[in-house]
């Protein structure tokens, strides 16, 4: 099946919906306007559907291997990534001083999806570089920043993040591995590392390692993490490439999905390394790095859930199938059911929501940096810490869904893999795991980010609903009076949930940890119909059936009201799970549960 990157619904999240206007033509990116940012996306376009989209079949079916130590990529990966790299991709949000282009991150980030969604295994290589290379940017020496960013940036080099062990996953208190001072200046990193992907191919020129490890005088648990940087190949004194350091690959995992992308073992044996920042603070430092996959990971979510949308479109335009409910025509498409028109308009109007909280996330992180003044600075920088679970949590939840809902399109074809739509499922199911569990991110939210600025940032953002399901009820066009009315009801249970969670999780934990995942459901749910609302009012404007493009926006209204009633209907309910409280779960014995 063609894939097409969705250039116009892109371009519509960014400036409609998520706010990149604010940083058009500002002090911090002068040269940003709306022909630079069609350019890109166009650009970005062309890349993945010519160029990455070939390689997907290819990278599930045959997948990456290990040869004589070293992994080999799936084929075509490293000619799409040499294209990649020379087309100047890898580094077009980076700082100009390196290399880069110096366009906003949130722009970055919408070609980003077009790339995941072409290649979800593929996106993974640039993901993980990317936030490697804003973890050196932020805590690097200006020596490492000079030596190490503009090849990093030129795409010659990629990054990695070595974090977890067999002993250490999600908590990384227990990590083992240990640098010890080589009495140079340097560090020689011993230990083993698990999940690592990427972790080894020869698509570029050298690898950049960050690892997490433990110096001999460091503290018990994750006070005593620092941050190394460690190089495939080691540099000579004149910066070009020496001998290899002493890592290598132990192996590499075989795994549901995401077969083109090599998550491997690796194996540090007295690895030649610096230190990243200030000692045992590694794990603050890493997190830099994982909060720019965390975001990037939600696009991939979105990523999943278009492409298993396109295929599923296509496949009911061409499926026939039945009778149609509308014109009796026998046989008729798939298309022509209500019940597979009302899965398509959902597949898509969801991934329309998660797209716009995924990159309305990345405006504020612009923002934040970017903002004329610190007002904007700060309110932005709290936006994009509540946003951030969201983005990761609920976008990823929706790729498996919306992969699932594919299959479920194309019936007995699309649980056999001659179709391609069951590697969307098998690609998808890692996504609401790594970087960061989803209920990880629900306890973030609930745990941290309800609380940020005394509460100033969810205050903030339920004012804007509620705003906007205002605007929605009192419109002239009556079409959009439902999705305000179900937005406010959302907004409503947002509130009541929000304010029940911030004041249990102080005397009552288990109860506010207990309802943390229903809260994040509930909050995504209702930015979703929020972001959706937008999009629908801005197309009533508009509405005159004359004009170009009236399917188009008609078909907006059409989804925000779909989603209203199929998924901001049951938001009420949800309040109910957050508020359930922990008694239940206290109560059951293993033994009861059949153990």
């Amino acid at each position: 099946m063609t894939f097409r990157a969705p250039v116009r619904d892109i371009a519509h999240a960014l400036t409609d919906l998520a706010g990149v206007g604010a940083l058009m033509g500002s002090a911090h990116f002068p040269d940003f306007d709306a022909d630079t940012l069609q350019a890109v996306l166009e650009g970005g376009a062309s890349l993945a559907d010519d160029v990455i989209a070939p390689t997907n079949r290819a990278g599930d079916q045959v997948g990456s291997r290990l040869e004589n130590g070293k992994v080999v990529a799936a084929p075509g990966f490293t000619e799409a990534f040499k294209a990649y790299a020379e087309g100047g991709w890898s580094g077009l949000a980076a700082a100009p001083e390196f290399g880069g282009a110096g366009l906003p991150r949130s722009l970055a980030t919408a070609v980003f999806e077009t790339v995941s969604a072409a290649n979800m295994a593929f996106g993974l290589c640039p993901l993980l570089s990317q936030g490697a290379m804003e973890a050196i940017a932020a805590h690097g020496s200006d020596a490492q920043k000079a030596r190490f960013l503009p090849h990093m940036i030129s795409g010659r080099w990629t990054g990695t993040m070595n974090l977890t062990e067999p002993q250490a996953g999600s908590d990384l208190a227990p990590i083992r591995t240990r640098a010890e001072p080589d009495g140079e200046g340097g560090y020689r990193i011993t230990g083993q590392k698990i999940f690592i992907t990427w972790g080894d191919h020869e698509m570029a020129e050298n690898i950049v390692h960050l690892v997490l490890a433990r110096l001999p005088d460091a503290p018990e648990g994750v006070k005593g993490i620092s941050l190394f940087l460690a190089p495939k190949y080691l540099l000579e004194a004149d910066g070009r490439l020496g001998a290899h350091n002493q890592l290598r690959v132990g192996s590499i995992e075989h795994k549901l999905g995401i077969h083109g992308s090599p998550t491997c073992v690796m194996l540090f044996e007295g690895a030649k390394a610096e230190l990243i920042g200030q000692p045992n603070q590694g794990l603050a430092h890493m997190f830099t790095m994982m909060n720019s996959a965390r975001l990037n990971v939600g696009v991939q979510g979105v990523a999943v859930a278009e492409r298993a949308y396109q295929q599923a479109l296509a496949f009911s335009l061409e499926r026939p199938q039945g009778r149609s409910a509308w014109t009796g025509a026998n046989p008729s498409r798939l298309f022509d059911h209500p019940d597979v028109r009302r899965m398509l308009m959902l597949m898509k109007a969801k991934t329309v929501a998660a797209r716009a909280i995924c990159l309305a996330t990345a405006v504020a992180g612009d923002l934040a940096e970017a903002g004329a003044t610190p007002e904007i600075r700060e309110a932005a920088l709290l936006r994009q810490e509540l946003f951030t679970p969201v983005a990761k949590a609920w976008s990823t939840d929706w790729g498996v869904e919306a992969a699932s809902m594919g299959v479920q399109i194309h019936g007995g074809m699309g649980f056999v893999e001659e179709t391609g739509a069951a590697q969307h499922y098998r690609d998808a199911r890692i996504a609401p795991i790594y970087e960061g569990a989803n209920g990880i991110q629900a306890i973030d939210l609930m745990g941290r980010k309800l609380g940020l600025g005394g509460g100033a940032a969810v205050k903030t953002l339920i004012a804007e609903m509620r705003e906007e399901a205002q605007a929605l009820e009192g419109h002239k066009n009556e079409w959009l009076h439902v999705p305000g009315a179900r937005l406010a009801a959302g907004v409503e249970a947002v509130e009541t949930a929000a304010a029940w969670l911030i004041e249990h999780r102080g005397h009552a934990q288990p109860d506010a940890l207990a309802g943390a995942s229903p809260f994040l459901k509930l909050l995504g749910d209702v930015m979703g119909g929020w972001m959706l609302g937008k999009s629908a009012r801005l197309a009533a404007e508009g509405l005159e059936p004359e004009a170009s493009d009236y399917e188009l926006r008609r078909t907006r209204i059409g989804l925000a009201r779909l989603y209203a009633e199929h998924v901001l209907s049951q938001v009420p309910g949800l309040a109910g799970a957050v508020m359930m409280g922990a008694a239940d779960l206290f109560n059951t014995t293993p033994e009861a549960l059949g153990a």
